[in-house]
């Protein structure tokens, strides 16, 4: 007899089991959180971080920033280039030379890691301390 109560204890255990499993089914589907949406939304995660990848491509993320004496007679490293590059090689370098009276600034184009005009070596040196 306890043989008999403890097998429909187990029986009846197993039926309450399968219906609280059907109604979680039940309401996933109901949601539209089921297995189906989540392919879906991956994919649409993985185009939004391809597209972030290529924007973040064309970013001036590498900076170097070289202090310098332009002149003899002044100390204090008054006078800096700055390099702004992105991936390719392409930004600019911005330099500023300051003396007693005046301080002048001068930016130039990059492309490629490389500049139609002529570059400073404090400019170069930027350029390549910008250079990943």
């Amino acid at each position: 007899m306890e043989i008999a109560l403890a097998c429909l204890a187990i029986l009846l255990a197993v039926i309450a089991l399968a219906i609280a499993l059907a109604n979680v089914r039940r309401d996933v589907r109901r949601r539209g959180e089921g297995t189906d949406a989540l392919p879906e939304d991956v994919h649409g995660l993985r185009q939004e971080v391809a597209a972030l990848r290529r924007e973040a491509n064309d970013a001036l993320k590498h900076l170097a920033v070289v202090r310098y004496d332009a002149f003899g007679d002044m100390g204090g490293h008054l006078s800096w280039s700055v390099a702004l590059l992105d991936d390719g090689g392409n930004g600019v370098t911005i330099t500023s030379i300051h003396g007693r009276s005046e301080a002048r600034t001068y930016a130039k184009s990059i492309s490629a890691w490389k500049c139609e005009h002529q570059l400073s070596p404090e400019e170069e040196e930027a350029v390549g301390a910008a250079r990943p």
